[in-house]
């Protein structure tokens, strides 16, 4: 008399190991986009930063008649999203301060963004100018 089959309860191994196999192939491929995207909205943050400074800025030469050297002297801070991915930098022109060219220079993980430090100029000069800003 031949045993009789009983249905197969559970994976094989080779099953799951196919599995993880595919898991692993798709976070490869996902992450590395995924890290890109982070980069682009941290970017984009910065920049709003940037402008948003450069606008207190303008408001200032207004009121004051000269641009302010750091951020505290405009009331501003920078955001807790921002600071762990840049240094924000106020550098002020020669000639008693009507110029000013502010800097966001990357840090840690940001640090591999292909456009590297930005710079926004009191004459609205951007830079670095291709497809970063």
């Amino acid at each position: 008399m031949l045993p009789q089959r009983t249905a197969q309860l559970g994976f094989t191994l080779i099953e799951l190991m196919v599995v993880v196999a595919m898991v692993a192939i798709l976070a490869a491929i996902a992450y590395p986009s995924y890290a890109q995207f982070m980069q682009r909205s941290r970017r984009a943050e910065v920049q709003a930063l940037l402008q948003d400074i450069a606008l207190k800025q303008q408001q200032r030469l207004l009121d004051v008649r000269a641009y302010a050297d750091t951020l505290a002297a405009l009331n501003l801070g920078v955001p807790s999203s921002v600071s762990p991915h840049y240094t924000i930098a106020i550098a002020l022109g020669a000639g008693g301060a009507t110029s000013f060219t502010l800097t966001a220079t990357p840090q840690g993980g940001q640090s591999s963004d292909t456009c590297g430090t930005l710079t926004l100029a009191h004459t609205g000069v951007k830079t670095p100018a291709t497809n970063c800003w």
